[in-house]
């Protein structure tokens, strides 16, 4: 059965607000909760609002006690990968085993970040040979040995967090749409994660992804913002609504049948997470909950 995720509302002020928004998730049966790693919004200015992922995971991990957690995605360049190592082993050893780290190469878009709070950015020539050896020097650490070093990412002795058991390791996704990125999380990771592109591209990738795999099993995930109205006229007055303030990163608007509908090609192509960012109102949530979950859980 695929399974549901939700986006935190991580452009905020109000940490009440995300905390509420992960127990009421929870309480309505979702399955998994993640967090966008960005210190500011995306597109925004730099003043804008945006609790930072790993902090914010851990207070959802004690206000929680099923749903998985994770990062959708974090950014490879944007933390030392021997402190990204010690942060996802202590999210994941404090939540019980519930972590799921979603690890990308980030793009141009997110250069106003790192230049903003004066940290080094990687060129698009090298992101992707930065974030294999990030992944492989993850993965090492995890599993209590010494990172030997690449050409983008320096040896590392550790040790790690103690972890309990060297076996249970937190699942890695790799995020991206291109080619190339899909064929790394074929050999790399235990997901691939698609933002935004519709069933069809995401069932073409999906394909590639097996067939690149070499007979690893590599979780095809997706994500992206839905605005699901009860009644067509009512997704569609959310619509303009987002469009009248400049949002069009829509990836999905239809009411709960058609949402049910379109989410179902996901599952069909393979997905086995689909994670939503609720569009429109803050009810959106009791919305997806009542009336899109079941449903999705009922598809055979």
């Amino acid at each position: 059965m695929m399974r549901v995720g939700l986006l935190l509302p991580m452009s905020s002020d109000d940490a009440g607000r995300v905390l509420a928004f992960a127990r009421r998730a929870e309480e309505l049966g979702f399955d998994g909760l993640f967090a966008f790693d960005h210190f500011f919004p995306p597109g925004a200015p730099p003043d804008r609002p945006s609790f930072e992922s790993y902090t914010t995971l851990a207070a959802v991990a004690a206000a929680t006690e099923r749903v998985s957690l994770g990062t959708l995605v974090t950014r490879a360049s944007l933390r030392p990968v021997g402190v990204l190592a010690q942060q996802v082993a202590t999210l994941d050893d404090v939540s019980g085993g519930r972590f799921v780290l979603g690890i990308g190469t980030g793009d141009e878009l997110s250069r106003r970040e790192h230049d903003a709070f004066g940290l080094p950015y990687l060129g698009p020539g090298v992101r992707r040979q930065h974030l294999v050896e990030s992944v492989r020097a993850l993965r090492a650490l995890f599993a209590g040995r010494s990172w030997p070093g690449g050409e983008h990412v320096p040896a590392m002795d550790g040790p790690l967090l103690h972890r309990g058991s060297p076996a249970a390791v937190p699942p890695i996704w790799i995020g991206g749409t291109s080619e190339g990125t899909v064929r790394v999380a074929a050999t790399e990771g235990d997901g691939w994660n698609a933002w935004g592109i519709d069933p069809d591209a995401f069932a073409a990738k999906a394909e590639l992804l097996r067939a690149s795999s070499g007979g690893r099993v590599v979780e095809p995930t997706w994500g992206g913002v839905v605005v699901v109205g009860r009644d067509a006229d009512e997704a569609e007055r959310l619509v303009t609504a987002r469009r009248d303030r400049g949002m069009t990163d829509d990836s999905f608007a239809g009411d709960a049948d058609a949402t049910v509908g379109w989410l179902s090609r996901f599952a069909e192509a393979g997905a086995t997470w689909v994670v939503l960012l609720p569009g429109g109102a803050a009810d959106r949530i009791e919305v997806i909950g009542e009336l899109v979950l079941p449903r999705l859980r009922a598809t055979p």
